[in-house]
Parts: C-alpha cells; structure tokens; sequence
C-alpha cells in the first residue's frame, strides 16, 4: 500500500485556501489532480470534502476525516466518515490525502505507518482571486518535514505551477504509482 500527499500552495505564503476555497483557478491543476487521483482512494477533512463540487471526486472512494461520527456524506455506498487519523495505519490499499491542512500534518506527522510515501508538491507562483472571504488556511508546518524526510525526484512546470514529485527518503516506493504519477506530471 502507498500513500500519496497532493496540494498546491501558493508560492508566496503557502497558502492552500481560503475559508472553503481555492484562491486561484488554473485548470490544468485541478485537472491534474483529477487525473492523480482518479480510481483511488482519497482522504479529506470536512472542509476540504464540502468545497467539492457535488462533494464528491468521480470514480473514487472517500474518507472523510472529521471528528463528528454523525457527519452525513452525499454518497453512503462510497464515502465514508472516519475520525480518527491513526485508522489509516493498517490500510490495504493505495491511499490519496487530498487535504486540508490539519490532515496533511496529521499524516506528515502521525508516525512512520502513516508518513506518506509520495508527496506532489504543486507550487502556483500567480496572483490569488480577489475578495474571497474566510480563514487562511496554509501549510507551512509541513513543509519542514519535506525537506528533512524526503527526496525530489522529478520537476515540471505548467500554467505558472512548480510539480515536484518527492519520495520518502530511504524506503521503497511503488514503481507502478510512481510511474503514474511521473506520467501524468509529463502531460
């Protein structure tokens, strides 16, 4: 089982959103991540899970990670609620961690049996939307972690995005969802 962080933050305070939205729009990179995660298994905090549209990713399972055990999901057969990080630990299979900041740094920090063995860092260097209203919500508290406990192994850049694919340093990766993602990143 590999699990797979992806984001994209903005280059100059690392911001990932602000209050339940993303504060620029570049389609390429929500196609990417589209195509990342496509067919997988996915896990968001509520916030991030309530800014999809229709809350929900096509052909994909979601975990919800939210403390309220009474949270109800659009989608019963294929979303699921799960409130504790440390559920993660034992998973079978692959595993996407699609956001929000307190998820990210509750895998990036949880231990070796949660530390994501794959993180795409996307880095958008533009101007942000005007006039979005809500909390600041940046992690910059992960980003220590990269440097210290990972590698970069490949680089590109599309539509003012830096995708930087990085590997856990010292540890085998799955050769077939790395080549996945190297694929993608290539397009």
């Amino acid at each position: 089982m590999t699990k797979v962080a992806i984001w994209c933050r903005h280059a100059q305070d690392n911001l990932i959103a602000v209050g339940k939205n993303i504060p620029w729009q570049i389609k390429s990179d929500s196609e990417f991540f589209l195509h990342v995660v496509e067919g997988c298994n996915v896990v968001m905090g509520r916030l991030t899970y309530e800014s999809l549209p229709n809350r929900t990713i096509p052909n994909c399972k979601i975990y919800v990670l939210t403390s309220d055990y009474t949270y109800k999901v659009s989608d019963k057969a294929n979303h699921f609620v799960v409130e504790d990080v440390r559920d993660f630990k034992e998973f079978s299979e692959d595993l996407y961690i699609a956001g929000g900041a307190q998820v990210y740094e509750a895998f990036l920090t949880g231990g070796a049996k949660l530390l994501p063995d794959i993180v795409v860092d996307c880095v958008y260097d533009g101007a942000l939307l005007p006039d979005l209203k809500g909390n600041k919500i940046n992690i910059s508290s992960c980003l220590p972690i990269l440097d210290k406990k990972y590698v970069k192994v490949a680089e590109n850049q599309v539509d003012n995005v830096t995708r930087r694919m990085l590997i856990k340093r010292g540890d085998f990766v799955d050769q077939a969802v790395m080549k996945k993602i190297l694929s993608l990143m290539q397009n």
